[in-house]
């Protein structure tokens, strides 16, 4: 089994302000690590002995690659994505017709859920140890899964998935020339009682809605599981891989 935990100095989780990201910052000090950064737009977030906070924003690609010169000195060896956007602030979406495609919304749900994490991406791989495992994971969604899609509809959120497992691949792919030891992961949380699934967590079967908590203690424990077979690759809170 893979294990993270070779080096454990120094992580990093974009978007801690959210319900998953907190749970994930703080299982990340139980994990052991000695400096988790915590990033939000509003530099808010969890605080507490170990907890580094840093503002970034996905329509200003620059404060991503001030946070990565940042931490230049002491490279990460993990890196959570934890952003994401299912209902605009607005309330509008998912689309459950193609009849109610609006290209302004897919845009905005591509920029936090494709765009952004591609722009994370861009600046701190190729900061990740070239000597030691290290590991780039995002936060996905079965329903992104192209060849498990039996339902349609929710057409953004899920292409702008669909799209994300892609670039993880591509990323995989060429960590694999330059940083041997290194992994990139597309993660299914699970349905988790957060803000983003409160319009439909009537939907959910009992016991099937996690809190943060136990979704981010499910992720870790997937993460310090995964081999280097596993780069590229899409998995559920389980470790159970999820079709592309």
């Amino acid at each position: 089994m893979g294990d993270v935990g070779q080096d454990r100095r120094s992580a990093a989780i974009f978007g801690a302000s959210g319900g998953i990201g907190r749970a994930l910052a703080e299982e990340a000090l139980r994990r052991g690590f000695e400096t988790v950064h915590v990033g939000s737009r509003s530099g808010e977030g969890p605080s507490g002995e170990g907890l580094r906070p840093f503002r970034f924003d996905y329509e200003n690609e620059e404060s991503i690659a001030d946070f990565a010169d940042s931490v230049s000195e002491t490279p990460l060896s993990l890196i959570v994505v934890a952003t994401g956007v299912l209902t605009l602030a607005d309330g509008i979406g998912p689309e459950r017709s193609f009849r109610k495609i609006d290209p302004d919304l897919m845009e905005k749900v591509f920029r936090v859920n494709t765009i952004g994490p591609a722009l994370v991406a861009k600046h701190l791989l190729p900061q990740l140890p070239r000597d030691r495992r290290s590991v780039f994971a995002a936060l996905s969604a079965r329903v992104g899964s192209i060849g498990d899609n039996r339902l349609g509809g929710w057409h953004s959120y899920r292409a702008s998935k669909a799209a994300l497992n892609m670039l993880i691949r591509n990323f995989a792919i060429e960590l694999a020339r330059t940083h041997k030891q290194a992994l990139a992961v597309a993660l299914h949380p699970g349905t988790v009682d957060t803000k983003l699934s409160e319009p439909f967590q009537g939907n959910v079967p009992d016991k099937q809605l996690f809190t943060p908590q136990r979704s981010a203690a499910h992720l870790f424990d997937v993460i310090e599981g995964l081999e280097p077979k596993d780069s590229g690759g899409h998995f559920d809170w389980r470790g159970d891989r999820i079709p592309d």
